[in-house]
């Protein structure tokens, strides 16, 4: 249903764009538009009403599959209208279609369809975790105590100390917070472990903990039904007022909620405690102290999964051993996972290929099996939560396969081509409003992090098996994806359902589907594009992602030229793409084109006529042509050549720009040089919305003076080998600078006094080019130099930490420098210069022993090796130390 209230939600406007020339023609159309649009806007807000209410809320009886149908008809009928004037005949078709269903909805009772609290309908499926023995539990020892030491942690004044434990549904937060309060709240006489769950009914909540705190009745001659909120918290606050109290909050979902509660909670300084659990890491940001829950290491999650079928591992027949450590390996160490799963195999010893078609079945969607429904409920209670857009983002991630590590501009450049992201207020780009859902879905447990850059560069996610399981039922049952794994498992809609979204992983193309709708391909193999026929009669399709295949056979991409809906072509690591074709150009509504890592070398003339290709990623050996200030709708230009001040001067027309990646040809002509630099720091000087910048030459060292006074956005450069420090390098120009990689052909002290006054400034990487290594020698940094950086790497020059006095890098987790063996044989720096105790956050140490060609003495290097090791005992954070030998020729 969210699907269809995705589809509903564009069709108005869709249909007002598509109709705007016709209303000149014909008077009484634009009213029959304008009416249909207004009808639909209101169906829309129904069924999001319907797709609100969580699955297993759902009366049998209201018949969403006849709404489902009309809506499908109604986009049939608009789809078929090819030409203005034939859609105008359409819409009294239409017309009378939403008539009917609009008699049909009180029928429906839509109107009155409300998604209710899971508490009041069923049975809360996380009661079971508050009255486990501790007995039973597995691997809960660590984080326990791990909790309770922060909570315990109480300063002087003996403040109410607050911790939350966050992490997505079903790793078993409820259970590690009740081993939590059972451990520390012996000794209290007011304590309460009260659940608040999704959609609270917070006056319940404030009733709940007030009866569980008074124990000794002291609140029965209140009437507490007859309290509002604001007189309950007051009740709250005064009875607790000189408490000392022990209290868990489970399962908190919004900031406003917790905000009450705390309210009610009184801060009286009696070292009371509160431990909150949550889904939503801005909720645990909010309390400030929090425990990011884990999944279960390997050992225990054998332990758990073996003693509750078998007794132990020891005790498990070895021909369940590779069976069940295939599906141990898929419960990705989820307590909530291993114990339903266990739960259900525990009862087909006598048929161990149900155990291989149950372990086939996790990653392809959630089966119907009883025992499966009540991780099934945990998991969608996430799910239902979500506004509708995100429902359908995250049902998206439902394309990729297991264990897959999904780049995050890949993901969210194939949501805006399939309309998903929708322009907003405060003008955001639609790529920067996508990367808003992919961090709230980030944010909710729903995806997880594997990999982050700085400020969302290389950002990339992984979907937890049990939540692609999930994703995958339900796109399965809106007919969202149809993916074909191979080997006969698939996630296919059902039979006669036409397919929208195909995604291929390891099989060849299927035939049997009704393919007539199709808008976007996904294929992961290889082995697929042998068998792929010619996709030229798609025309509806609008991404094509071929990523990491090799087209084999079919070189040829000429059948592109016929897909005029193409939104997203994605050729990254494509093997044998050969030439772009020229009839690329008539790809008008093309947004994204990544050839990153292809053969490809030319781009076809064409190309230049894209006007609504927003992001263009490119390989270094391929050539732009002239023309490219035409592309004015470009947010992302990767790897683009500068060979000439030509092309250097085309990009300052490129006005939307965000993140550029250029590459300067520079010759052995001085002024040749000279002119691409000027040209490029000109074009630079332009680009008010840039964000990203990365510069880098073939070899020679480029000179990029100049004024640039429009880069207040920029938060990462990458630019090199270059001399000297350009001036707009400085605290006024770059003030939301975060990330520095910079080459230099050579550093001065004045240089790094500049570095230091940049005060975003997280990540510093300074390398010094050429053969010959640059002694910078002792010199100093004010005290509140580099105030914010985490990570400082001194390449290709020798310095020691004592360069920078207490105060300065106060956050430095990650120091890399180089120092001298010569020099310290010389006695020109001592070891005493060596005071890694200046950086109080320091985590990891890693140093470069440079000797000269002349033997050093072995005791010296050892002197020196023992020095670094004794200061790294020696400092409160005992920081790793890596130390490296390298020659180093004058």
């Amino acid at each position: 249903m969210d699907l269809v209230t995705g589809a509903l939600g564009l069709l108005p406007s869709k249909l007002l764009e598509l109709l705007k020339d016709e209303y000149k023609l014909q008077k009484g159309v634009r009213v029959k538009v304008q009416s249909l649009s207004l009808e639909l806007e209101s169906m829309h807000a129904a069924l999001r009403k319907v797709a609100a209410v969580p699955w297993d809320q759902l009366d049998d009886q209201d018949d969403l599959s006849r709404l489902k149908h009309a809506m499908k008809k109604m986009g049939d009928l608009f789809s078929k209208g090819k030409a203005r004037r034939e859609i105008s005949c359409a819409i009294e078709d239409i017309t009378k279609q939403v008539q009917q269903m609009t008699e049909r909805r009180d029928r429906y009772r839509i109107d009155d369809l409300v998604a209710k609290p899971a508490a009041t309908t069923s049975i809360d499926p996380r009661l079971s975790a508050l009255y486990t023995k501790v007995s039973q539990l597995v691997g809960i020892g660590k984080p326990r105590d791990k909790v309770a030491k922060l909570l315990t942690s109480v300063g002087e004044d003996m403040e109410t100390k607050i911790v939350s434990i966050v992490g997505f549904g079903g790793l078993g937060k409820t259970t590690l917070a009740k081993a939590v309060y059972e451990n520390l709240s012996r000794d209290v006489r007011f304590k309460a472990f009260v659940p608040v769950g999704l959609n609270p009914d917070l006056k319940k909540v404030l009733k709940d903990i007030l009866i569980a705190f008074d124990k000794s009745n002291y609140m029965k001659e209140f009437n507490l039904t007859i309290l509002d909120e604001r007189q309950l918290i007051d009740e709250l606050r005064e009875f607790l007022k000189d408490k000392r109290y022990f209290i868990v909050i489970d399962d908190i979902w919004d900031v406003p909620s917790w905000n009450i509660i705390r309210d009610a909670l009184y801060d009286n300084s009696l070292g009371s405690k509160i431990v909150i659990t949550t889904r939503k890491h801005d909720v645990a940001m909010k309390v400030g102290c929090s425990y990011n829950m884990e999944p279960l290491p390997y050992e225990s999650s054998k332990e758990l999964f073996y003693g509750r079928i078998f007794g132990s591992e020891q005790k498990c027949p070895k021909k369940f051993v590779e069976i069940s450590e295939g599906i141990i390996k898929k419960c990705g160490g989820v307590p909530l996972a291993i114990i339903t799963t266990s739960s259900f195999l525990a009862n087909k010893l006598g048929n161990i290929k149900e155990w291989y078609a149950f372990c086939e079945s996790i990653g392809s969607g959630l089966g119907g099996n009883s025992d499966m429904e009540n991780m099934r409920k945990i998991l969608s209670l996430s799910y239902y939560d979500l506004p509708a857009h995100l429902k359908t983002c995250l049902l998206y991630l439902s394309v990729f396969p297991e264990d897959y590590e999904i780049d995050s501009g890949r993901l969210i450049w194939r949501w805006i081509a399939e309309d998903f992201v929708r322009p907003g207020e405060g003008g955001q780009s639609l790529f920067e409003l996508g990367l808003s859902y992919f961090y709230e879905l980030m944010n909710r447990s729903l995806i997880q992090l594997v990999r982050s850059g700085e400020q969302g560069i290389d950002v990339t996610c992984r979907v937890h098996d049990m939540v692609l399981g999930l994703i995958c039922s339900i796109s399965r049952e809106e007919s969202f994806v149809a993916t074909i794994l191979g080997d006969a498992k698939q996630n296919t809609p059902s039979r006669g359902s036409k397919v929208h979204r195909l995604s291929l992983h390891n099989t060849t193309w299927p035939t049997i589907m009704n393919m007539s709708k199709l808008r976007s391909v996904t294929i992961f193999s290889d082995a697929i594009i042998n068998s792929m026929p010619c996709l030229s009669c798609h025309r509806l399709l609008r991404v094509l992602d071929l990523e990491g295949c090799s087209l084999g056979d079919h070189p040829n991409l000429s059948f592109i030229g016929n897909l005029f809906h193409l939104r997203y072509i994605g050729l990254r690591r494509t093997a044998n793409a050969g030439e772009l074709p020229l009839e690329i150009g008539k790809l008008q509504f093309l947004q994204t084109l990544d050839l990153f890592e292809t053969v490809i070398k030319k781009l076809p003339s064409s190309i230049v006529g894209l006007r609504r290709l927003m992001c263009l990623r490119l390989n270094w050996n391929i050539c732009l042509q002239n023309g490219l200030r035409n592309l004015t709708s470009l947010e992302v230009l990767r790897c683009v050549i500068a060979d000439s001040a030509h092309i250097a001067e085309e990009l300052g027309y490129l006005t939307q720009l965000r993140i550029l990646t250029v590459h300067l040809k520079l010759g052995k002509q001085t002024g040749c040089d000279e002119g691409i630099c000027k040209a490029l720091v000109e074009s630079l000087g332009k680009l008010e919305k840039i964000r990203e910048i990365g510069v880098a030459s073939d070899g020679g060292v480029m000179n990029l003076e100049g004024s640039l006074l429009c880069l207040g956005n920029l938060s990462y450069l990458r630019i090199g080998p270059t001399s000297p420090l350009p001036t707009w390098i400085n605290p006024g120009s770059l003030p939301l600078l975060s990330c520095l990689d910079i080459t230099l052909a050579q550093v001065r002290r004045e240089d790094i006094h500049v570095l230091g006054m940049l005060q975003a400034l997280r990540n510093l990487e300074v390398i010094v080019s050429g053969n010959n290594k640059q002694v910078l020698g002792r010199f100093m940094v004010g005290p509140d130099a580099f105030p914010c950086a985490r990570l400082c790497i001194f390449a290709g020059f020798q310095t020691v930490p004592s360069m920078f006095p207490r105060g300065a890098m106060p956050r430095l987790e990650e120091f890399v420098f180089c120092i001298s063996l010569h020099d310290f044989a010389k006695g020109e720096f001592s070891t005493d210069d060596l005071a890694l105790d200046h950086l109080p956050s320091l985590r990891s140490v890693s140093v470069r022993l440079y000797r000269r060609i002349e033997k050093i003495d072995e005791e010296m290097k050892m002197k020196v090796k023992e020095k670094l090791r004794q200061e790294a005992d020696d400092h409160p954070n005992h920081p790793s130390v890596n130390i490296y030998y390298s020659l180093w020729a004058d």
